[in-house]
């Protein structure tokens, strides 16, 4: 049976988190860096990556990492949802370290993600659902090099390494490439989520070292996106905790008619109706990172009930955050619009809620 509850161990992990976001990521200084050039903090990645060592929990420790589970990880992501964090965590080590570890377990790439010393991004769609078909937008030429286009990826404006699927002679291959490689083009995109920017990458002759060909870098996909999709929903949670808690805050506070406007009966019942469905977001979240973390056969079914039920809290909270602070949570100085528009972009990430709903569909056998 999975266990659901979270264990001493992580929530020390929130709590130094929590600490540390609190300090390093206030809801200012990621307003103040969405309006500048570099909308990623490298500096809060440093010190994820070398005060608390979350940027490789899931590398094993002879690998330079935590050799934690996919539990902690998700507990990171609850974290950095909350702050609306801009840095590549999900892209570097959820997406491409996941990728690299079941193509290349003991890969010397790995020791540097885990490390900080880089970030990595999984070059595919944002959009790519986990069941989705082998990318096949980048060709291997008869010179072993790269050509082609992907759009829309996560977080690889800060990545040092891209892995990147490609076709060639023997079909389906997984590749590296340094991202200052000759050839190689990274073009920002105008996103949604201002703390998470997509970008389209050119490959014109670029030089990449094999990973995985065929049916292991198929899998390798496969096995990072629905981690990707899985770890995703606690990402999700952690937003709509923050709108929760940010709400029930501040309509403690704040007055009208001569009384407190979380005293009307109205609002409460819009805020418990809200607290029922976070709480059902937490339970699907959790169960999602426990069959992934534990290989259990129930693991795909896992990640399309977090999938399709969490992206919908995440937004549902965020509009109500919006909303019940009035004027002010109309405004860009309030952080409330970030964390509608990444819990809006979130939603259609790694594949639609009503993507998953039809895929559970198929999981569990149930009639069209």
């Amino acid at each position: 049976m999975s266990d659901l509850l979270y264990s001493e161990i992580e929530e020390e992990l929130r709590s130094s988190l929590r600490a540390l976001l609190a300090d390093r990521c206030p809801p200012a200084a990621v307003l103040a860096r969405c309006e500048s050039p570099e909308p990623y903090d490298p500096a809060l990645w440093r010190a994820l990556a070398r005060e608390l060592g979350v940027t490789g929990l899931q590398v094993p420790e002879e690998l330079g990492g935590a050799g934690a589970s996919l539990r902690e990880t998700a507990v990171v992501l609850e974290e950095l949802g909350r702050a609306a964090a801009p840095v590549p965590f999900l892209g570097s080590a959820v997406l491409a370290t996941t990728a690299l570890l079941t193509a290349c377990p003991e890969d010397a790439l790995l020791p540097r993600i885990a490390g900080g010393e880089r970030a990595a991004a999984l070059a595919v769609p944002f959009s790519t659902a986990p069941d989705a078909a082998f990318p096949a937008t980048v060709r291997v030429d008869s010179a072993g090099t790269l050509n082609g286009r992907v759009t829309s990826v996560a977080d690889a404006l800060p990545a040092g390494l891209l892995l990147v699927p490609a076709i060639g002679g023997q079909g389906a291959a997984l590749y590296a490439v340094e991202a200052g490689a000759a050839g190689l083009g990274i073009v920002r995109r105008t996103s949604l989520d201002l703390t998470r920017q997509l970008a389209d990458v050119t490959l014109n002759g670029v030089p990449a070292r094999r990973l995985a060909v065929g049916g292991a870098a198929e899998q390798a996909v496969r096995q990072a996106l629905l981690t990707g999709a899985g770890l995703l929903a606690s990402e999700q949670l952690g937003i709509a905790e923050w709108c929760l808690d940010t709400t029930v805050a501040y309509l403690k506070e704040r007055r009208q008619f001569g009384r407190a406007l979380g005293s009307f009966q109205a609002l409460k019942h819009r805020l418990a109706d809200l607290w029922l469905e976070v709480v059902g977001a937490r339970a699907a979240a959790r169960y999602a990172a426990d069959a992934l973390a534990t290989g259990s056969a129930d693991a795909a079914v896992g990640v399309a009930v977090a999938a399709a039920y969490c992206g919908a809290v995440a937004v549902r909270a965020a509009e109500e955050c919006v909303q019940l602070h009035g004027g002010i949570g109309m405004t860009w100085e309030h952080p409330a619009h970030l964390y509608l528009k990444r819990a809006k972009a979130d939603q259609i990430a790694l594949g639609t809620p009503g993507h998953h709903r039809t895929l559970l569909a198929e999981l569990v056998d149930l009639p069209a």
